[in-house]
C-alpha cells in the first residue's frame, strides 16, 4: 500500500510540472465583482458572510464548541483561593480607559465593518478586550452577578441560532436588497451578520474570562 500512495504521490507532482493551469482572466477585477455582487465596499466582509459562509458557520460552531470545552473541562477543578487583580489606582484607571476605547472600537467595526476594515470576528476581540481590562479591576463576583443579571449566556446561544438561520436563509439564495453602496444600511443580511459575530465572540470571551478567573485566578 505504501507503493501505491508513493507512485500517486509521483504522478500528481509530475501533473503539476507537465501540465499548467489555465492562465486566470484577468478581464475583470476579481474584488471589483465581489463588491459589485454583495453589495458592500469591504470585500473580506463580502467573502466571509458571503462568499465562504458556510465556512463562517462552522466558525463560529467551533468557537462555541470552544468556549463550552473550557467550561466542561474545568467544572470539576476546584475554585482558585486567590484572585490577582490590579489593587493600584493608576493601573485600575488606566485599564478601565483602555476598556472604554476597546468598547468603542468593537461597536463601530460591529456596525461599520461592511463599509470599511473590521467586522464581527475583529469587533468580538476588541469587546471581549473590553471585558477582560474591566475583569482585571474589578470584583469577580460583581462580573459574575452582571453576567446573570444580564443573561449574557442566553444572548451568546441566541446570537447562534439566528446567525446560523440567516446564514441558512441565505445559503438558499434568498438575500435581503443590498441597497445603495457605501451606506449605513446597505449590503443585505451581511451587517446583521457581523452584529451576531461580534455579539457572540465578545459575550463568548466573557464566559471563558470568567471560568479562568474562578478556577485558575487570573486571566
Amino acid at each position: 500500500m505504501k507503493w501505491v500512495y508513493i507512485i500517486a504521490g509521483i504522478a500528481l507532482y509530475v501533473k503539476m510540472l507537465v501540465i499548467p493551469n489555465p492562465a486566470p482572466d484577468l478581464s475583470i477585477s476579481i474584488v471589483e465583482s465581489i463588491v459589485r455582487d454583495s453589495g458592500v465596499p469591504n470585500a473580506v466582509s463580502a467573502i466571509i458572510f458571503r462568499n465562504r459562509l458556510y465556512d463562517t458557520i462552522f466558525e463560529v460552531v467551533v468557537f462555541t464548541i470552544a468556549i463550552l470545552g473550557a467550561s466542561f473541562l474545568l467544572a470539576n477543578e476546584r475554585p482558585s483561593c486567590t484572585i490577582y487583580q490590579f489593587t493600584d489606582q493608576p493601573s485600575i484607571v488606566l485599564a478601565r480607559l483602555g476598556a472604554t476605547i476597546a468598547a468603542l472600537v468593537g461597536i463601530e467595526l460591529a456596525i461599520r465593518g461592511h463599509l470599511s476594515p473590521g467586522g464581527g470576528f475583529a469587533a468580538g476581540v476588541a469587546g471581549g478586550t473590553a471585558i477582560g481590562l474591566v475583569a482585571i479591576t474589578s470584583s469577580s463576583q460583581w462580573m459574575q452577578a452582571i453576567y446573570k443579571r444580564w443573561h449574557a449566556a442566553t444572548w451568546e446561544k441566541v446570537s447562534v441560532l439566528i446567525f446560523t438561520v440567516l446564514a441558512v436563509i441565505t445559503l438558499v439564495g434568498l438575500e435581503l436588497p443590498h441597497g445603495e453602496l457605501g451606506a449605513l444600511v446597505s449590503g443585505g443580511v451581511i451587517p446583521i451578520l457581523n452584529i451576531l459575530v461580534a455579539v457572540k465572540v465578545a459575550l463568548g470571551s466573557w464566559a471563558v474570562i470568567l471560568v479562568f478567573i474562578r478556577y485558575r485566578g487570573l486571566l
